[in-house]
């Protein structure tokens, strides 16, 4: 890619802003422990809610997802939700207003507020704080595989080079580099800093989204992209069979389908669906988004920011992929990224192929620094919550509970940069973005879900069920695949989410059942601070006999209508964009009516009855 002086100067300027921003801030986060990792509790939901917007608008995941647009069309909107997407949903609803209620630092010290003191904590929070890890550097390396292949696209320097037997690609030391100026400010200045140029980064992303948005509309035409798709692309709806034909238009998209495995996509719904139900109950895992919902000034608030978020994240992304699919369709010619020995073509490459070839100077600095924003703002908040956990739930926690704050802020600095250097490492390893992406989504969340679930839901899950359902379920995922593989079961991962859930909860069940139950003053606590629906008879009567005032919570229905209302009304915020760039009128139009009355539901049985 050919990048001008300006596009360049442009680039340079958003570093310095960002690592200015970053060390500003820094005096704020520097006063004691809960500054550094939580801001103090002192910033305002709709601050949290544009950062956690930001953090989720990663460069990885969009290239994955500019390659899912241009093979799957319309119906990559359902993919997602692989993830699922609506966790955001649940948080919002209510999940997000039990967890905050908890008044605690990060989500392995939660573990002590729901299952007290006992060995069986322990053994949870141990195990919670050593998930959190992994999830991190699983982050991190896909993180580096997304921004290596993205930087070396577009920055015009080789910057390869070998010592001795080692040889580092151009690739990788990008990656290297920005990932060391990122690094640098999030260790400087905490949550604070994250935050702080979050925001500054989701208003450069939007713009950037917008522009090619506007470049995609203003310079294709719908006979243009009809012409270069097959029947059914621009249709969100399908059956028990995808029904994508590209054998005449590009046989390389054909192949891709038939890699990931989602040819009877009808089955792989139901997949979604179920999954779906039990990672989004569990709550998010023990990375960013909790560390968000626990740095909000109260309840309510972190309610809010999770409804803010699908409306500034969702609009803007989409509009930048599909106008990026967009220009790769109409515009592209296949064969200069296909590989001539396989036939395969490099989908992750539409993205930085089309900015290249598509975009005028100027424009091309302001959106490549606008994906230099979407990776900085998600690497810089997964590293933050991973050394909160370190230096929080392991040195504090077992090492030295009562050092001085200053000494808990500098080992923050030396855990971040020790985090960063491991998930590095692994992501140097190599791979393909969508299989770290399965394996994370698939795998490594199904190990999570089911103690996860318990936890809010039964009062007679204790710490020793937690434990050993999160022990079985990551044993699971250390020894699942390959023993399938053995047996000749090529199954992708969301298909072995069933198996791998079966596995942890039978480890949590039997590991409650088998053990005693947890101190009943510790449960009725948790009972009256949260106030959870779910299966807590024993203890409801306990705490009611006590105090005949206290109201339990009954919304389990209204909270269920919701969360249905609400995964409309999101959905509709992914494919009013996508209509929008593809001209596809009847859709765009159902779709405005849909989110207009699914606004209106929420204000009235979600938004108007949010209480602390």
């Amino acid at each position: 890619m050919h990048l001008s002086a300006l596009d360049i100067s442009i680039i340079f300027l958003y570093l310095i802003a960002t690592v200015y921003i970053g060390f500003w801030l820094s005096k704020r986060a520097t006063k004691n422990i809960k500054t550094y990792f939580l801001a103090g509790n002192d910033l305002p939901w709709y601050f949290l809610g544009l950062s956690n917007a930001s953090g989720m608008f990663d460069v990885s995941g969009t290239m994955v997802a500019v390659a899912w647009m241009f093979v799957y069309g319309m119906k990559s909107a359902w993919i997602p939700w692989l993830w699922p997407v609506w966790n955001q949903i649940f948080m919002m609803i209510f999940l997000a207003i039990w967890m905050r209620r908890s008044n605690v630092l990060t989500g392995a010290e939660w573990i002590t507020f729901r299952f007290g003191k006992s060995t069986g904590s322990t053994l949870s929070h141990i195990i919670t704080v050593v998930f959190a890890i992994i999830i991190v550097i699983a982050f991190m390396a896909y993180f580096v595989e997304g921004i290596g292949k993205f930087a070396v696209q577009f920055l015009p320097w080789d910057l390869s080079w070998s010592l001795g037997g080692f040889r580092m690609s151009s690739e990788d030391s990008y990656a290297l580099l920005i990932i060391g100026i990122t690094t640098l400010y999030t260790v400087k200045g905490g949550f604070y800093s994250v935050v702080g140029t979050e925001v500054m980064q989701f208003f450069i992303m939007t713009i950037a989204c917008l522009v090619i948005g506007f470049i995609a509309l203003f310079t294709t035409t719908g006979d243009q992209i009809a012409a270069a798709v097959p029947d059914g692309w621009g249709s969100l709806w399908f059956g028990w069979e995808l029904g994508l034909d590209w054998a005449e238009k590009l046989p390389a998209a054909g192949l891709r389908i038939e890699e990931d495995g989602y040819s009877l996509f009808g089955f792989i719904f139901m997949l979604m669906l179920f999954k779906g139900v039990w990672a989004s109950m569990a709550g998010p895992v023990p990375s960013y988004d909790m560390q968000r919902v626990l740095s909000t000034r109260t309840p309510t608030e972190a309610a809010k920011m999770f409804g803010l978020t699908p409306v500034v994240l969702m609009l803007p992304r989409y509009f930048l992929i599909a106008g990026i699919t967009v220009l790769a369709l109409v515009y592209m010619d296949p064969a200069q990224l296909t590989d001539p020995a396989t036939g395969r073509l490099d989908f992750e490459e539409v993205l930085p192929f089309a900015i290249s070839h598509y975009v005028a100077t100027g424009l091309k600095g302001l959106l490549l620094a606008g994906l230099l924003a979407a990776f900085m703002s998600t690497f810089a908040a997964f590293i933050n919550a991973g050394s909160a956990y370190m230096v929080n739930d392991i040195y504090k926690r077992y090492i030295n509970a009562h050092g001085p704050d200053r000494n808990y802020v500098r080992l923050s600095y030396t855990t971040t940069a020790g985090l960063v250097v491991v998930g590095v490492i692994f992501g140097l390893v190599g791979g393909n973005i969508q299989a770290r992406t399965d394996w994370i989504v698939g795998l490594l969340y199904g190990s999570y879900v089911a103690s996860n679930v318990l936890k809010w839901i039964w009062w007679r899950f204790n710490g020793f069920g937690f434990f050993f359902g999160m022990l079985a379920g990551m044993v699971g995922v250390a020894i699942l695949p390959p023993a399938l593989q053995a047996l000749g079961y090529d199954l992708l991962a969301i298909e072995q989410f069933p198996l791998l859930l079966a596995v942890a909860l039978t480890g949590s069940i039997a590991g409650a059942c088998l053990t005693p139950p947890d101190n009943e003053e510790t449960l009725k606590q948790f009972y009256k601070q949260t106030r959870p629906w779910g299966f807590w008879g024993p203890i409801r009567d306990k705490v009611m006999a006590e105090d005949p005032a206290f109201k339990t919570n009954r919304n389990l229905g209204r909270d269920s209508f919701n969360v249905v209302v609400g995964i409309a009304w999101q959905m509709c915020l992914v494919v009013i964009p996508m209509y929008i760039i593809i001209r596809k009128m009847d859709g765009l139009f159902i779709s405005l009516a849909v989110l207009a009355l699914t606004t209106w539901l929420l204000k009235k049985y979600w938004y108007e009855r949010l209480e602390d």
